[in-house]
């Protein structure tokens, strides 16, 4: 198949194309590298440099398309509440272009790349998709109204639509040649392994207090290559004309942030000075995910997501590039 990749130059993104192109199919990239690099998109795959709802740029793509995974997005919570018009702008109005132009172009599925985010506070311990979205974000929102846009369109129009809710994504490639390039680094497993290579003098922990069994917040790390893994199968499902869905795509455990700590303390070999602050306003104790759905339908197993797998691959990118991508972030 024919796969059109919009933010393929990014941390996710290029872990799928890297499947996709595994698996034998071809691949085309749209991304504007605002968060993505060039360097990730392999030799010899088309990078289309520009906005996934700019039609121009999206007419530049003559050859039939099958299938877009849908990965460009805006994705900081932060930033999300102190910018909303810009998440709106490019989570939400870029993606509704898209599906315009899909129906134009008779592309008939999409793979949307979405977020545990759209649940809010959680009320359960681990979350299926029974669960009713209720975002405290600007992020989570416009994530939600993506989605829900997905479903109106495959009802009216008949595409194929499926919607990925990453709980939290970690890890990199078994062979350390892709990984996360994020400058400032926000997630914590690249900021506790920033602190040995002299990226950061210490890790902050938000809270302590949490009700967690050691105080501090649990989260559900999920490797990339599994969430890559989780993609080729929805695609497979919804290219042999089976409907979409929503999955959660987590591995029904957590880990605190204390644990983490204490892995990359083994892993790395290395003191990780930590201190402890305030807890952010609206962060929750637990996020958790059920993904009994995705390992039902899509015959899905996250294969590397313990956590001292994660740890270890991450540690062998960052270690290998604790500047990031050689050509510089965002180039």
């Amino acid at each position: 198949m024919h796969v059109l990749v919009t933010g393929g130059a990014g941390y996710v993104g290029a872990n799928v194309v890297r499947a996709l192109l595994q698996a034998g199919h071809t691949v085309t990239v749209v991304d504007d590298l605002s968060s993505g690099h060039r360097a990730a998109v392999p030799e010899g795959v088309r990078l289309i440099r520009g906005g996934c709802g700019d039609h121009a740029i999206l007419e530049q793509i003559q050859e039939p398309l099958d299938g877009v995974m849908h990965m460009a997005a805006r994705c900081s919570v932060g930033e999300s509440m102190a910018r909303p018009r810009d998440y709106y702008e490019t989570n939400v109005s870029e993606s509704l272009r898209l599906l315009d132009w899909m129906l134009r172009r008779d592309v008939r599925w999409i793979i949307h790349s979405s977020t545990c985010a759209v649940y809010g506070i959680p009320r359960e311990l681990a979350m299926d998709e029974s669960v009713v979205p209720h975002p405290i974000n600007a992020y989570g929102a416009t994530k939600l109204a993506v989605d829900t846009a997905i479903g109106y369109y495959a009802d009216a129009y008949g595409i194929g639509g499926t919607c990925m809710r990453y709980f939290n994504a970690a890890g990199a490639q078994p062979d350390g040649t892709l990984g996360e390039d994020k400058s400032p680094a926000s997630n914590l497993i690249p900021r506790v392994l920033g602190v040995p290579l002299g990226v950061h003098d210490a890790v902050q922990i938000y809270g302590t207090d949490h009700g967690t069994a050691d105080g501090t917040g649990v989260r559900d790390y999920v490797h990339v290559v599994d969430l890559a893994a989780a993609h080729l199968a929805a695609m497979d499902r919804l290219a042999a004309g089976e409907p979409g869905s929503i999955y959660n795509l987590g591995t029904e455990t957590g880990s605190s942030v204390l644990e983490v700590l204490a892995m990359a303390r083994e892993i790395t070999g290395h003191d990780i000075p930590a201190t402890a602050v305030d807890a952010r306003s609206g962060d929750p104790a637990m996020l958790v995910a059920s993904s009994h759905r995705a390992r039902n339908e899509l015959g899905w197993t996250p294969e590397r997501s313990d956590l001292r797998t994660i740890v270890e691959d991450a540690w062998r990118w960052h270690r290998g590039h604790p500047r990031g991508y050689e050509d510089g972030p965002h180039s």
